[in-house]
């Protein structure tokens, strides 16, 4: 009996793992790589080929861990992806020091019980759920990777296991994108013949209190378009003078916010409509000119369709938002404006792409002298990816201020590729293996959802699923080659079947956050070894 097989021995690692509070872009997010490192290396396998064991450095100092397990000459390997970060703690209030401390926490909240809702509650009562960040999203799913190479180093396996832990993934997945080119020195160094790639994402619920347990054979795809709208400033003692930003900003908010026309259908599953995640104007000090430009930028989730049909629904989106804005202006104007009093100033607003705004810059002052602009903004650059592909775009409106109003559509990072293999014969046989498994040793319906609805990693590794290339994308990503850069050639290498098999958990990203103990470390350990060893013998 190894270290990481048994129930208690699973929650006892978890805790160990939750422990360190690798907030994303923490320094704990590196300490819990080394921490990785430390209890592998002391493995008698990694003793004896401490070559299979390595820490690989990202751009910002920051680390990802891969542990391969290699039995005798075999090719064939499963990747294990997971990801060792985690999100902030503010919202557990008076709980935020036990947030790290699951067992701690999961004892104050019995003393406590009324401060939770009743779903959190009535699942503490049953004594099966250990409350606390990163329980379930995802140190758990890690734990039980933990748990697979364990048994992979006792030669449970008749193939190899490559885990490879990253950070980073709840914000803009450099974790991932930095280890595909060491997946690749992997694989051509120790010979490797990548099969599939097994996630260990929790189950999402479809709905509060679902009940039901599911399994995974794609990820959902997100992209963040952002609106930059470019107005014309005025002293807001002479509002007819201009357009505020901040009014074409707010009438895109409306359009934009819960449009029914992105929710996307496939067989059962569904997106949900997009949501603001940022919108604010760009002025910078307090003065009585009116804003001169404004930005939001929306969450958008898909599946299937193509990035030429998203671009459609967005600049329809931005269509409508112009005839109201114009409309506005007009109607308010006719109150204020008196007799034969007419304004100098009557607003039309133009929309464009990044793309057709970058070439309106270029044919105006040559591509070199754009260049050398965006190359200074580049090299000063002190802002995150939001903000900074905002500056970007801004700076090409401001070269072309003389054809605004405008709206510009752009994207910025992070971009999750739709990627499934729900189609693909070998994952559908390995799906049926696993739900066949469950049920008839757990009595445990396991129910097969195309797209896992949380992102998740495996966007960048698994079969693209929408028809349109990724680079009808990037052409509108102002950040693409300056600064930011999506691996799309090595994707492409790269790309294997992938499915997502995870523990049970509930509330991720809130305060409730947790994971039920029984099937998560009891059954699915032995759902997934079974599921492995069908894997490598076919």
């Amino acid at each position: 009996m190894g270290q990481w097989q048994t129930k208690d021995q699973l929650t006892d690692l978890l805790c160990s793992l939750v422990e360190y509070p690798s907030i994303t872009g923490s320094n704990a997010e590196i300490a819990i790589m080394e921490y990785l490192y430390y209890i592998l290396e002391d493995c008698n396998y990694y003793k004896k080929h401490p070559e299979h064991l390595n820490l690989y450095p990202l751009e910002d100092g920051r680390q990802l861990l891969t542990a391969l397990v290699k039995k005798d000459s075999k090719k064939d390997t499963i990747v294990l992806i997971a990801h060792a970060d985690v999100v902030g703690v503010e919202d557990y209030g008076s709980y935020e020091n036990l947030a790290f401390y699951p067992k701690e926490l999961t004892q104050e909240l019995h003393k406590n019980i009324d401060d939770l809702p009743r779903g959190a509650s009535k699942d503490l009562l049953t004594g099966d759920w250990l409350f606390g960040r990163g329980t379930m999203d995802m140190k758990a799913g890690l734990t039980i990777h933990l748990s697979l190479l364990e048994k992979a180093m006792e030669g449970q396996f008749d193939g190899n296991l490559l885990l490879v832990a990253v950070p980073d993934e709840e914000v803009n997945s450099e974790g991932m994108l930095a280890a595909l080119p060491a997946l690749s020195e992997i694989k051509d160094k120790h010979e490797l013949t990548y099969k599939a790639a097994f996630n260990g994402e929790p189950m999402f619920s479809k709905y509060p209190g679902d009940p039901a347990y599911y399994l995974y054979t794609g990820s959902i795809g997100k992209t963040l378009p952002g609106f930059l709208c470019y107005g014309k400033e005025t002293h807001a003692g002479e509002p007819f003078s201009g357009l505020n930003a901040n009014l074409m900003v707010s009438y895109l908010a409306q359009e934009m916010e819960l449009n029914e026309a992105f929710i996307e259908q496939v067989n059962d599953e569904r997106t949900p409509p997009p949501s603001s995640l940022m919108q604010r104007d760009l002025k910078f000090e307090y003065s009585v000119q009116t804003p001169q430009a404004a930005v939001a930028m929306y969450n958008v989730l898909y599946m299937k369709q193509t990035i030429d049909e998203l671009n459609e629904k967005l600049l329809n989106a931005a269509q409508r938002a112009r005839a109201k804005i114009i409309n506005h202006y007009h109607h308010q104007a006719s109150f204020y404006l008196k007799g034969t009093q007419t304004s100098t100033y009557s607003p039309d607003i133009r929309i464009f792409t990044y793309e057709q705004l970058y070439k309106e810059a270029v044919k105006r002052y040559g591509e070199k002298e754009v260049a050398r602009r965006q190359n200074r903004l580049i090299y000063q650059r002190d802002q995150g990816d939001r903000d900074f592909s905002t500056t970007l775009v801004q700076s090409l409106a401001s070269l072309c201020k003389d054809i605004s109003p405008m709206i510009v559509l752009f994207y910025s990072p992070p971009f999750y590729p739709a990627v499934s293999s729900h189609h693909d014969p070998m994952i559908q046989e390995i799906a049926k293996v696993a739900m066949d498994y469950a049920k008839q040793q757990y009595n445990v319906d396991l129910e097969e959802v195309e797209y896992f609805p949380g992102l998740s990693d495996l966007s960048f590794i698994g079969p693209v699923s929408a028809k349109s290339p990724i680079d009808d994308l990037l052409k509108q990503m102002p950040l693409q080659g300056n600064g930011f850069e999506l691996p799309t050639k090595v994707m492409e290498t790269l790309a294997m079947p992938i499915i997502n098999i995870g523990p049970v958990g509930r509330d991720p990203h809130q305060w409730t956050e947790r994971l039920e103990l029984t099937y998560s470390f009891e059954h699915l350990p032995k759902i997934l070894t079974k599921t492995i060893d069908y894997f490598f013998e076919m």
